[in-house]
């Protein structure tokens, strides 16, 4: 199969929820106004560490399109979906965009700290 060499991204960046691997950054980020079955979703203009699978026509809540399915290309998990095609004139602007469902990534900001929030946790109890 060979050796999976990932592109890591400067600033801002949404992962793979399953493996940690970078997807897109913040600033690509077109819209958090999308839905798929299994919840929100965000619309990107360019996505990295991914493989595209076989071209199909889906009929999406927007109308009917040709879409892609994305895999993260470390875990193989599926991400989201990209558009090759959209058949509405109003829909054109999805073409070329890739989509990522919001289950399945977590924000960079969000998932590189914890916090304790349990009652009665502090640093005084260890003393």
């Amino acid at each position: 199969m060979g050796r999976v060499f990932l592109v890591e991204l400067e600033g801002r960046v949404y992962r793979c929820k399953f493996c940690r691997s970078h997807l897109a950054l913040a600033d690509d980020l077109v819209s958090r106004a999308f839905s798929c079955r299994r919840g929100k979703a965000y619309l990107f203009n360019t996505a990295v560490n991914i493989t595209i699978g076989t071209s199909e026509e889906r009929m999406m809540l927007s109308g009917m399109h040709t879409v892609a399915d994305i895999f993260c290309c470390c875990c193989g998990q599926i991400v989201g979906w990209k558009y090759e095609m959209a058949h509405d004139k109003t829909q054109k602007y999805k073409e070329g965009k890739i989509v990522l469902e919001r289950g399945r990534i977590v924000d960079g900001i969000d998932s590189d700290f914890y916090l304790d929030t349990r009652s009665g946790a502090s640093d005084a109890e260890d003393a």
